[in-house]
C-alpha cells in the first residue's frame, strides 16, 4: 500500500476493467481472498490515518465494499479498538464474499448500530457505503427521505476525518462525477481530511472533476495482483524529466515562438492585449530562444517595458513555417481574419481561446484545422469546458459529466492533442490513452492562468519535445507551480509566467 503522490506516471482502469482484473484474479486465488485481503488493508490504513481514535464508525452497503467494511470492522474489533457498524443492507441480498465478511464481523463481537455515533477530530469515519458499480445512467431516483441519502449526509457533514473505499460514495469511478441525486449540497462537504483507498486498481473519476476533492489523499493496494491489462484507460500524468542545456549553445537552439492575439480597444472597446502578453512573458521564462509578440492592434506599442526580451511583430513579417504558433490568447473577433493564414501554413501551432471559439463556428477553419494533421503539422489545443463544447457542438454540462470522452473526441476530430483544462486536466492524444494530470489547485482559478499554460506549451514544442511531451510537460509544471506557491503571496497570471523554469 502506498500514497499517490504527483510525480510517478500510474495507470488508471475503470469500472469494466477493474471488474475483469478481479474476476481473473479471484479465479486463481481461493474463495473470499481478495475481499480479505481488502479488510486486512482498509484496518491497517485506518489504524496509521487516526492512531488515536475514540470510535471508527464504518458506514457499510448492501454490497461487496460494505464486505470490505466488515473485514475492517473485525480486524479494528480484534486489535480492542472501538468499532461501530452502520449497515444498510439485508443478509438475504449480501453477495457470496460480503455474507461471509458480515458473519466472521458478528462472530467477532462488532457493535452493529442504527445510529452514528458521536465523532470528533481524533476519530474515523469509514465510508464503505457504495463503490464502483455505479452508472451515470440506469440509476433509480431515490425519495428525499430514502436512509441512503441521509446516511449520505451524516457521513460528509461528520466532524471526523473520511476513509473512502475505493470510491467516495457516489462518485463515479468513471468520471469523476458524482450519480444524479448524489451529488453533496453546496458547502456540505466537511473541510475535515478526507482519504481515499483505491483497490486493486486506480479509478480514473478519483483524479478529474469533482472527484478531486471528493477523494482527497488517494492510497492504493493492490491487493497482491499487480498485474494489469496491456491498454489502461487511462495514464496519471508524470512529472517532466529535468532540463539539461548544452554550455556550447545559443538562443537559435532552443527555437522561436509567435504568440499571435490581444485585440486592442479599437475593435470592440475591449482591448485583451494582456492575454497575449502573458502567453509570450510565460513562453519567454519557460525557456524559448526567442519569443515574437503579435498584438491584433494597430496602436500597440513597439516594445514591452515589463519583458524588454519580447520582441514585438506585424504578422506580415512572421514566417510562420519557421515558427512554432501560439494564436488565439485574448484575439477576440480580429484573430478570425489571420486564423486561416496561421492554419495553413504554421509548422507548429498552439491554440486557444478565441481561436478555437472561432475555429467552431466557421466550418472552412474546421477542414483547415483537421488537414493540418494529413500534413503532419503539430497542432495542441488548450480549451477549456465551454470552449470545448462549443467545438463539440454540445453543451458544457456534458464535457464536464465526461471530461475523457471529450476530451478524446476533440483530439480524434482534428487530430490534435488536445489539453482539456480544469481541475484533474486531461490531455488527450489521437489513438492513445489520455493523461490526467495530478497537479494544480484552486489558486489557478484566476484571469490569465490559462494564457500562460499555452505560451508554456508553446515554449515546450519550439525547444523540440514532441507535442505529446509538451502538453504533458507543461500542463504538470503548470500545476505544480501552483501547488509550491508561497501561502502568503498572491497567486497572479504574471507573478506565475516570471516564476517559471525551462522544461528542456
Amino acid at each position: 500500500m502506498y500514497r499517490i503522490t504527483p510525480g510517478p506516471a500510474h495507470a488508471l482502469l475503470d469500472s469494466a476493467s477493474t471488474r475483469q482484473l478481479e474476476t481473473a484474479a479471484a479465479a486463481l486465488l481461493p474463495p473470499h481472498t481478495l475481499m480479505q485481503r481488502a479488510g486486512l488493508a482498509l484496518a491497517q490504513l485506518a489504524r496509521a490515518l487516526a492512531p488515536h481514535a475514540r470510535t471508527f464508525w464504518i458506514v457499510c452497503g448492501p454490497g461487496n465494499n460494505g464486505g470490505d467494511g466488515f473485514e475492517a470492522a473485525m480486524h479494528l474489533h480484534q486489535h480492542n479498538l472501538p468499532v461501530v457498524v452502520t449497515w444498510l443492507g439485508e443478509r438475504e441480498r449480501l453477495p457470496a464474499d460480503a455474507l461471509r465478511s458480515w458473519q466472521r464481523a458478528q462472530q467477532a463481537g462488532v457493535c452493529f448500530s442504527n445510529q452514528p455515533p458521536a465523532l470528533g477530530p481524533q476519530d474515523l469515519c469509514i465510508d464503505a457505503l457504495l463503490g464502483v458499480g455505479l452508472s451515470a445512467s440506469g440509476q433509480r431516483p431515490l425519495s428525499a427521505h430514502h436512509p441512503l441519502l441521509s446516511t449520505l449526509a451524516q457521513i460528509r457533514s461528520c466532524t471526523a476525518p473520511v476513509l473512502a473505499v475505493d470510491v467516495p460514495s457516489g462518485l463515479l469511478a468513471d468520471t469523476g462525477q458524482f450519480a444524479t441525486g448524489l451529488a453533496p449540497a453546496p458547502g456540505t462537504l466537511n473541510a475535515n481530511p478526507r482519504h481515499t483507498l483505491s483497490l486493486l486498481t486506480l479509478k480514473p473519476g478519483l483524479f478529474t472533476g469533482a472527484g478531486r476533492d471528493a477523494a482527497g489523499t488517494v492510497w492504493f493496494d493492490d491487493l497482491g495482483c499487480p498485474q494489469l491489462p496491456q491498454q489502461p484507460t487511462a495514464w496519471l500524468n508524470a512529472r517532466p524529466a529535468p532540463a539539461t542545456r548544452l554550455h556550447a549553445s545559443h538562443k537559435g537552439n532552443y527555437g522561436d515562438v509567435a504568440v499571435i492575439g490581444g485585440e486592442g480597444l479599437g475593435q470592440r472597446g475591449m482591448g485583451m492585449g494582456g492575454a497575449a502578453l502573458l502567453a509570450a512573458r510565460a513562453a519567454l521564462h519557460s525557456g524559448a530562444g526567442r519569443v515574437l509578440l503579435c498584438l491584433c492592434d494597430d496602436a500597440s506599442p513597439s516594445i514591452d517595458t515589463v519583458q524588454p526580451e519580447l520582441m514585438l511583430r506585424h504578422i506580415q513579417a512572421l514566417n510562420l513555417e519557421q515558427l512554432t504558433v501560439v494564436c488565439g490568447c485574448g484575439g477576440g473577433q480580429a484573430i478570425h481574419a489571420v486564423l486561416h493564414q496561421i492554419l495553413t501554413h504554421s509548422a507548429q501551432l498552439v491554440l486557444d481561446a478565441d481561436a478555437l471559439n472561432a475555429i467552431a463556428v466557421d466550418p472552412l477553419l474546421q477542414e483547415a484545422l483537421q488537414a493540418r494533421a494529413h500534413r503532419q503539422h503539430h497542432t495542441v489545443l488548450t480549451p477549456h469546458p465551454l470552449e470545448a463544447a462549443r467545438l463539440l457542438g454540445t453543451e458544457v454540462g456534458w464535457v464536464q459529466a465526461q471530461r475523457l470522452q471529450a476530451a478524446q473526441q476533440l483530439a480524434q476530430r482534428f487530430g490534435c492533442i488536445t489539453v482539456l483544462k480544469g481541475t484533474g486536466t486531461i490531455i488527450a492524444t489521437p489513438n492513445q490513452p489520455p493523461r490526467l494530470n495530478p497537479t494544480g489547485n484552486a489558486r489557478l482559478a484566476s484571469a490569465g492562468t490559462g494564457d500562460v499554460l499555452a505560451g508554456m506549451v508553446g515554449a515546450c514544442l519550439a525547444l523540440g519535445l514532441n507535442p505529446d511531451a509538451a502538453a504533458c510537460g507543461a500542463v504538470f509544471a503548470h500545476g505544480e507551480a501552483a501547488d509550491l506557491w508561497p501561502p502568503n503571496l498572491p497567486l497572479t497570471a504574471n507573478a506565475l509566467a516570471c516564476r517559471l523554469l525551462p522544461l528542456a
